[in-house]
């Protein structure tokens, strides 16, 4: 069978092993959505607020190969909130020495 179809038997191989890849990480797979939404606002946060840089150059500064799909500035609240591959965080500026932090997934009020 090998040597009749070696271009199959070698790409059954490659997803086997992909597979066995993936298994072996699915936790950290599980993470990721969250990782890219959750480091968008807490960065974008700091760079805007703590570091005190313009809009323009912070959405810059955070964006990544995988984009978030939302990012919100409440300028008021001083809070950002962003949502990326169906996952959603917050941040929020508690001041001059505590700097921004995330806020529990409970707190984030859902989108009407």
């Amino acid at each position: 069978m090998i040597r009749r179809r070696p271009l199959r038997t070698l790409l059954l191989v490659i997803v086997l092993l992909l597979v066995g890849l993936g298994w072996q990480n699915r936790a950290h797979l599980h993470a990721f959505p969250d990782i890219i939404s959750a480091y968008t606002a807490k960065e974008y946060c700091s760079c805007r607020y703590v570091m005190n840089n313009p809009a323009a150059y912070c959405e810059g500064y955070v964006s990544q190969y995988v984009p978030v799909s939302q990012l919100l500035d409440d300028e008021s609240r001083k809070r950002v909130s962003t949502s990326g591959l169906g996952r959603s965080h917050s941040a929020v500026w508690l001041g001059p020495r505590q700097g921004c932090q995330l806020l529990p997934a409970a707190s984030i009020p859902s989108p009407p």
